[in-house]
């Protein structure tokens, strides 16, 4: 059975970090922690987890820190988890499970990481990650921010997932700051970051600078394709911000020039037509998006609910809008098998029922 070195990088986490290691510590061999500055009670906690507490002078570079964990471990792979995730109690026995099975010719796990949860705590937005790496100088991180560990050698993907938890807001300035002082450095953004520094602005709402940065992006002959599908998503979105919603939908429809249609982007074209009041187009693209397959394997940022909840609530709107009651009606209860606690489900389904009585 393979052995597994939990490899974290921390900062001021005396909130978080007791709870993440609970959930993993029993489950893995050994724990490296890398204290990067922390001036609250983060290293006295880990102490009680674990001997192998390093400082480290942090140098903006989450890569180099990262490598620095890795460095340090002595166990056949390296598991990478940040301080505010857990692993759920559903996923332990899948996870023990994994470990004594996994082929030692296995190079990388891809295991599902959810970001983001609904109102009942169901993921609502999911990728996958590399999370366990054979321990190898073969595999080291790259990227200041964003940081990534290029995947290559044998590769399989999980269903085990990591729930990014957290319980108070960071510095949502930090990455923006370090892509900028890479910038005036002198340092030349390869396309992947290009796409993550455009997408820090856009969270910083400095829309036509996002736009600007995405468009060079976008005209790269490099890049991958799902960074550039969702830079698309991003562009719309500054334009929508700008109030040019007909360059919004031009970006959303450009998304297509790089592959199929994706359920998320039919979703954001279908809400276009939907508030432009053209239903009948708003129907096309919901149902499109109703229809495309779902691909979790692609790498890229998939949010579940564009695949089924969304575009069935929003058809319910739309065929309401087109005095198609009773179709209104069969689509809310398909969204509301999906998600039979969804306050828009239930709202649509009293304001049927009031219909009837009327």
């Amino acid at each position: 059975m393979p052995t597994i070195s939990l490899c974290m990088i921390v900062k001021n986490e005396e909130i978080h970090i007791a709870r993440c290691l609970d959930s993993v510590a029993r489950l893995v061999d050994e724990i490296i922690i890398v204290d990067t500055g922390s001036t609250d009670q983060t290293v006295e906690i880990v102490s009680h987890y674990t001997t192998n507490v390093y400082s480290y002078p942090w140098k903006d570079d989450f890569s180099d820190a990262r490598n620095y964990s890795f460095s340090k471990a002595t166990m056949d792979y390296c598991m990478w988890m940040d301080a505010d995730d857990i692993l759920e109690e559903e996923e332990t026995d899948q996870f023990l499970k994994l470990k004594q099975t996994l082929s030692p010719e296995i190079d990388i796990v891809m295991m599902k990481y959810h970001t983001a949860f609904d109102e009942s705590g169901k993921p609502s937005f999911s990728y996958y990650r590399e999370r366990w790496i054979r321990n190898s100088t073969q595999y080291r991180w790259s990227g200041a921010v964003h940081e990534v560990i290029p995947p290559n050698g044998r590769i399989i993907y999980s269903d085990i997932a990591i729930s990014h938890k957290k319980m108070r807001e960071k510095d949502s300035d930090r990455n923006l700051n370090i892509y900028r002082k890479l910038i005036k450095d002198g340092k030349c953004l390869e396309p992947r970051h290009q796409y993550y520094y455009g997408r820090e602005l856009y969270y910083h709402k400095y829309y036509k600078e996002a736009v600007s940065v995405l468009e060079q992006f976008l005209l790269s002959e490099d890049g991958w394709i799902e960074n550039k599908i969702e830079a698309c998503s991003v562009c719309a979105r500054c334009y929508d911000e700008m109030g040019n919603d007909q360059a919004a939908l031009l970006m959303l429809l450009r998304s297509m020039s790089f592959d199929r249609p994706r359920a998320e982007l039919c979703c954001e074209i279908g809400k276009y037509f939907l508030e432009h009041g053209n239903y009948h187009n708003a129907v096309y693209w919901y149902e499109t998006a109703l229809n495309t397959p779902e691909n979790e394997y692609s790498g890229g940022f998939i949010l579940p609910d564009c695949y089924d909840y969304i575009p069935l609530l929003q058809l319910c709107v739309c065929y309401d809008k087109l005095g198609d009651r009773n179709k209104a009606e069969e689509y809310n209860e398909r969204a509301g098998a999906c998600k039979p606690y969804s306050q828009s489900y239930l709202y649509n389904k009293r304001y049927f029922d009031s219909l009837q009585k009327s």
